[in-house]
Parts: C-alpha cells; sequence; structure tokens
C-alpha cells in the first residue's frame, strides 16, 4: 500500500487541478467570447459546453496517445453516467429540477441519435480510425446546428429561458488580453493534469489488478465529472434548472462524439467486450430516464427528488456492479 501513496496523491493533486484549469479555460473563453460580441446563448451553449467536456478530451487523448484506450473509453462512457446518475441525482436532491427551454428539449434527441451512432460503429468490437472521424464529423455537425439553433433563439420575439439564465451567468468583465491569458493558463494546466491523471490512475489500476476500463469507468470517470457536478448543482441552488440540465446534456454529447472519436483516430482497435454487454446499457438506461423525465410526457418536465434519489441510487449500484465483478 505505501508503493501507491504517490498515485494516490497524484489523483488527488491531479482532479484538484483539473476542476480549477477547467473553471480558468472556461472563465477566459467565455470572455473573450463577449468581448468579440458573441451572444451569452452561444457562449453558454458552446464555450461552457466545450470547456466543461475538456478534461474529458484531452484524458483521452493522452491515454490513447500512451496506448490505453480503455482509459479513453471508459472515461468517456462512464463520465455520461456519472453526469446523469451523480451531477442530476444530487442536483435534483438538492432542488427539484423542471425544465422550460424548448433548446433542451431539442437537444435530447441529438445525445440519443448521438449514443445509438456511437453503438452501430462499435458493435464490431473495435473503435477505428473510420468510427473516430465519422464521431469527430458528427461533433463538427453538432456544433454547427447548435449555433443555428442558438442564433434563431436569439433572433426570436420570445427569447428561449435558457438564454436568459445564461445571460445571468456570464463571467465579470475583463479585457482581451487577460482573457487570452486565463484560456492559455488553463488549457496548458488542463494538458498538465490530465497527463499527471492518466498516470496516476494506470499505476492504480496495476496496483490493484484492474483494467484500464474499469479505472476509467470510475475514478477517472468521477473526477472528469467534477467540474459539471459544480456547475449543476450551484446552478440548481440559484434556480437555473434549464442550465443544470443543460450542462450534462450538452456535455453528454461531446463525450459520445469527441472523446470517443479522439480514442478512436489517435488509438485505434478492439475493446472489452463489457462496454457493449454492461457499460453501454446503463448509459443508454439512464439517458432515456433522463428524456422521460425532462420531456414530461404529461406535463412540464421536471426532476424531482425521488427521481433525484433514483438517479443516484443507479449510479451507486452500477459502481456495487463494477465491484462486484471485479472481486
Amino acid at each position: 500500500m505505501q508503493s501507491l501513496w504517490l498515485p494516490i496523491a497524484g489523483l488527488v493533486f491531479g482532479f484538484a487541478l483539473l476542476v480549477w484549469a477547467a473553471d480558468r479555460f472556461v472563465e477566459g473563453a467565455a470572455a473573450l467570447a463577449r468581448n468579440l460580441g458573441v451572444s451569452p446563448l452561444v457562449v453558454g451553449l458552446i464555450i461552457v459546453g466545450f470547456g466543461t467536456s475538456a478534461p474529458e478530451m484531452l484524458i483521452s487523448a493522452v491515454a490513447a496517445w500512451g496506448g490505453r484506450p480503455g482509459i479513453a473509453i471508459g472515461n468517456a462512457i462512464g463520465s455520461n453516467i456519472a453526469n446523469i446518475g451523480l451531477v442530476l441525482g444530487a442536483a435534483a436532491m438538492v432542488r427539484p429540477l423542471t425544465v422550460h427551454s424548448s433548446l433542451l428539449r431539442k437537444e435530447l434527441p441529438i445525445l440519443l441519435a448521438a449514443i445509438f451512432l456511437a453503438l452501430a460503429l462499435l458493435l464490431n468490437g473495435s473503435l477505428g480510425r473510420g468510427d473516430g472521424l465519422l464521431l469527430l464529423a458528427g461533433f463538427g455537425i453538432l456544433v454547427y446546428w447548435t449555433l443555428s439553433l442558438a442564433w434563431r433563439a436569439r433572433n426570436h420575439a420570445a427569447a428561449d429561458p435558457m438564454a436568459a439564465e445564461y445571460a445571468a451567468e456570464m463571467p465579470p468583465a475583463m479585457s482581451t488580453g487577460r482573457a487570452l491569458f486565463w484560456l492559455a493558463v488553463g488549457l496548458t494546466l488542463l494538458l498538465v493534469s490530465s497527463r499527471v491523471l492518466v498516470w496516476a490512475a494506470v499505476q492504480v489500476a496495476q496496483a490493484w489488478g484492474v483494467s484500464d476500463l474499469v479505472i476509467g469507468l470510475t475514478i477517472v470517470a468521477v473526477g472528469t465529472s467534477l467540474p459539471e457536478l459544480a456547475t449543476s448543482i450551484s446552478a440548481a441552488l440559484k434556480g437555473e434548472h434549464d442550465i443544470a440540465i443543460g450542462n450534462v446534456v450538452g456535455s453528454n454529447t461531446f463525450n459520445v462524439l469527441a472523446v470517443m472519436g479522439i480514442a478512436g483516430v489517435i488509438q485505434p482497435g478492439p475493446f472489452a467486450p463489457e462496454v457493449l454487454t454492461r457499460d453501454f446499457p446503463v448509459m443508454i438506461g439512464l439517458t432515456l430516464a433522463l428524456c422521460a423525465m425532462a420531456y414530461g410526457f404529461r406535463g412540464v418536465g421536471r426532476i424531482n427528488r425521488v427521481e433525484g434519489a433514483l438517479l443516484l441510487a443507479a449510479f451507486v449500484g452500477y459502481l456495487s456492479l463494477l465491484y462486484v465483478l471485479q472481486t
């Protein structure tokens, strides 16, 4: 156990630095975009969404480049499971979440489409370079579609409620030079923390005798979901329900398309069969549950405290299943 002291310290330090760097990156990018005249809605949907998924993207790239695609794939799937089960479950228990945004309802089918596209590409048991390129192309289409959607909403007579919430959450004004500084610092430290985390995760996996996939699904996934957890709970406390949910929906879509796409392009090859038989079904089930709650087929979409507790229980149950299967 003494030999694990340094890797565990690396995990703690890496996660702390990761959260701080992601916050600085988003703050700098959002301030720069505002100085360039970009609307708060576009900043929220694209820049904040990209920023909160930047940890997963960089860890995926570093892990795949280092010949550890299991961490990259596990991080993408595990982060999606953690975002719905842990992040939204905890946020809804803090304060029940109500969906008002029509934009959010349009994003949910896109998330489902991205998941089933990834599933179709992975059914042969391998994530190839062509698969990765296709997922990244889907990510590019998603960004273009989101920009178009935000532009139409901005010019609509009745602005989407999410636009007002993002406008209220814009970071304090800062000069373009300072925004560029924090953008560069955040990106640099995100890369540094990602390298530290991947190294520490590999050491822990080897010491505990578990696979890279399981480490990616658990420790790494929960750690990279910390920015989403902080953002969603803060938004719930402020009554910004659409941001609390939209943050998770956007991040999950980015994870499936960009994070898995990066892994496929850098390190194509086969993956553990448990991804399809165990982990993907859990991700799909939680996503369908989120869609059912957010749409509110019998009224306004709402995730109440009981439903939040069920999401959280599902996440704990999934972690317990992984533990039992490993032992």
